[in-house]
């Protein structure tokens, strides 16, 4: 259904024409701002377009955290005109494979977070084996898994 797809010189303007549908711009950043993040921290993250049909759909980002270590998925969103239609779950499976390919590090661990205020999110991700830690910070709170 989805395939995740770099981030490089050829598509990340395509990256860039990806909307949110209103109210969701608290939940997650856009891509422009993922990807300054993605070149700071270049050796350590992978920013990915999500694919449908040939065409970007969506955006996630994978970094791993030497300090813990774990591997955290940011800024994972689909774009407004496609919302609802599985991407999101999908990719969500498709990022949790490339994480068990493990290319930053070892570590079994995966983290994300989300808003208090968004229990779609929230359903997908426990959907997937994702639990609340306990961390919280203002009005997110972390997810974690094993993988």
């Amino acid at each position: 259904m989805t395939e995740l797809r770099a981030i490089t010189e050829e598509n990340f303007l395509d990256a860039f024409h990806l909307r949110l549908a209103p109210g969701q711009e608290e939940y997650v950043s856009h891509p422009i701002r993922s990807l300054a993040q993605a070149y700071v921290y270049r050796n350590q993250c992978q920013p990915f377009g999500i694919y449908a049909e040939g065409k970007m759909v969506g955006y996630v980002m994978v970094i791993y955290d030497y300090d813990v270590p774990e591997y955290d998925i940011w800024h994972m969103m689909i774009d407004e005109s496609v919302q609802g239609k599985g991407y999101g779950s999908d990719a969500l499976d498709r990022v949790i494979e490339y994480i068990k390919t493990k290319p930053f590090g070892d570590s079994g661990r995966v983290a994300l977070t989300c808003s208090r205020q968004n229990p779609v999110a929230r359903k997908l991700y426990e959907k997937k084996g994702f639990r609340a830690t306990g961390n919280e910070d203002e009005d997110e709170i972390e997810l974690a898994m094993q993988v």
